[in-house]
């Protein structure tokens, strides 16, 4: 499956919107995008993960390295989830308190 990267500004955060899936071979697309928003300045990053089919521990490791990207240029990362099967991943990775969740894209840029 093709995997899928929109981006928008909203009330000063760049989304990136994910759809499709996210594994071994669609996260490096996936890192490039990340890297490429931080080297354009983007500090405040929400990943739209709603569209999400799929996601593994190769799409996991992107996004935490995503996030470790970010904190060492002042930038904060959030995500955007509902979908249980994809918040099951981050609470058996124990990664629900390294990440902060939300349930939608309003309330991630509200913060």
């Amino acid at each position: 499956m093709d995997l899928g990267l929109e981006v928008e500004e909203r009330n000063g955060h760049t989304v990136l919107a994910v759809k499709g899936e996210v594994d071994v071979y669609t996260a490096p697309r996936l890192r490039e995008r990340l890297v490429e928003l931080v080297t354009e300045g983007k500090r405040n990053i929400v990943v739209d993960l709603e569209g999400v089919d799929f996601l593994d521990s190769t799409g996991l490791g992107v996004l935490v390295g995503g996030l470790k990207r970010l904190r060492s240029n002042d930038g904060e990362m959030s995500l955007v989830s509902t979908q249980s099967r994809i918040l099951k991943v981050f609470e058996i990775t124990g990664l629900t308190k390294v990440f902060s969740i939300h349930d939608s894209v309003d309330a991630a840029t509200a913060s």
